[in-house]
């Protein structure tokens, strides 16, 4: 049964990696990654519990310490992990399955949302059994996690990872930079036109050399803020049935219960909805205006150095950012973060990320056993004890965190979640990667001309999802 699935999933991530992908990041990948071979994967051949995670040798020493813990709790079960370097998400997924597919797997796999649905979809192995067995001792975790960060790894009723730490797309301001505007701290509840005028009024105190409004040309904290908060989204999002097991099982009493389902589904474009083109519309005029720039492709590794350098005035990013604030020398009350501007909801956008066990894992009884001590209030304290991320643990995000390194509103963080129930996760069906694509192809041409040209983008765009959509993940 194992060579069966073995070979089922070198067809399809064969597949995937040439054609959702595309050949061309393949090519560069594995041009730039030669570690094909079983012995070059931590923990093979010696029945080790092999885990992936993006970063580098550095990020996986930090884990050193959970491991350690881990290993006096199940002195039975070896565990290594590899740190593979990659530029994004969707460069370590496709290393990833450039891995299944020479048929080095490892056995669980630290997944952020951009692929939760390609693995649930092809790769990974539910817990529903796992947590059914163990609800007692998985009780706690539960009560301490928002049910959001949960649903957004249910996948057609079944739920692939636990949420170990997220980020929401809230909104940060350069203190300095809103004080010499003459600017207070936002309302909660500013509005997008309270956005707009604020950035007005930082570019003309600020005439040149300094970006009101900087932002990114991908899935987070790109464009779907403004799509989310503008009620809407470029794919129609859907929900599966199911999942009643968890949610009456763990969040019964919760407010937002009745909000809970089997999963999200993003299963059609929507780039040709009117408030589409209205958010669209809205972000051509910042830049159009000189108040926000054409978005930077990536995930603008310049831009802590920017920010911290005074040079911009807000962006949107989440609790990640702190830490490497503090590191390029910004002080605490340097910078400050507030809830997503409202528009028609104050709906926000937020990714989390967590550990998913692979199909072909070699035991997964003690890839179980991973997860649920990983998902313990120890072990994310020794694996994130500094702002670098938003722990899932409502608990853990709290003023000894963000001690003498600020914002001073780091509870808008969890507030997020807490305030606005409906907040919802990256819009990233199995065809993420082909569906990034195909909306960042656009997005700058979208915004950096006349009303025609922004029509013709957003056509192309629906054009470009249609296609992506259609693709087998």
């Amino acid at each position: 049964m194992t060579g069966a699935i073995d070979g089922q999933l070198r067809d399809i991530t064969r597949r995937t990696a040439l054609g959702a992908l595309g050949a061309g990041i393949i090519g560069a990948t594995v041009a730039s990654w030669p570690r094909l071979s079983g012995t070059d994967i931590p923990g093979r051949g010696d029945n080790s519990l092999s885990i992936a995670i993006m970063g580098t040798a550095a990020d996986a020493a930090a884990r050193q310490r959970a491991i350690d813990a881990f290993t006096r709790l199940h002195p039975d079960i070896r565990v290594k992990v590899q740190a593979i370097q990659a530029v994004d998400w969707k460069d370590f997924f496709t290393k990833i399955l450039t891995m299944v597919a020479a048929g080095t797997p490892p056995d669980v796999v630290y997944v952020a949302t951009e692929g939760a649905q390609l693995f649930a979809e092809k790769l990974a192995h539910p817990l529903d059994e796992y947590i059914r067995r163990d609800a007692v001792d998985m009780r706690e975790f539960f009560e301490d996690v928002h049910p959001s960060l949960v649903e957004a790894f249910m996948y057609k009723g079944s739920l692939y990872q636990l949420p170990m730490d997220w980020n929401a797309a809230n909104m940060y301001y350069n203190t300095a930079a809103f004080a010499q505007a003459g600017l207070d701290r936002p309302a909660d509840d500013w509005t997008h036109i309270d956005f707009r005028n604020s950035l007005a009024a930082m570019r003309k105190a600020r005439t040149s050399d300094f970006t009101p409004y900087y932002w990114t040309n991908r899935l987070f904290g790109g464009v779907v803020p403004w799509l989310y908060a503008n009620d809407t989204s470029f794919l129609k999002e859907t929900r599966s049935a199911g999942g009643d097991w968890l949610w009456d099982g763990f969040y019964a009493n919760d407010p937002s219960r009745s909000l809970r389902s089997g999963g999200y589904q993003w299963l059609e474009p929507n780039a040709n909805d009117d408030r589409v083109f209205e958010s669209f519309d809205y972000l051509r005029g910042l830049v159009k205006d000189g108040l926000g720039v054409r978005p930077e492709e990536g995930g603008g590794s310049s831009l802590v150095g920017l920010f911290a350098s005074n040079r911009i005035g807000t962006t949107p990013a989440g609790g990640y950012w702190v830490q490497g604030l503090h590191e390029a020398g910004m002080g605490a009350n340097d910078f400050d973060v507030q809830f997503f501007p409202r528009w028609k909801t104050q709906r926000h956008q937020f990714g989390t990320a967590g550990y998913a066990i692979m199909k072909t894992a070699k035991d997964k009884d003690a890839a179980w056993e991973w997860i649920k001590f990983s998902s313990s209030r120890e072990a994310m304290e020794l694996i994130f004890p500094n702002p670098i991320t938003t722990p899932a643990r409502r608990s853990m995000v709290n003023e000894q965190l963000y001690a003498g390194k600020g914002p001073a509103h780091w509870k808008v963080f969890y507030d997020t979640l807490d305030r606005f129930p409906t907040t919802g996760p990256i819009p990233a069906p199995p065809q993420q990667a082909a569906v990034e694509t195909a909306l960042m192809k656009n997005v700058s041409l979208a915004v950096s001309g006349d009303e025609q040209q922004l029509k013709q983008a957003l056509a192309s765009m629906q054009r470009d999802l249609e296609l992506a959509l259609r693709r087998q993940s």
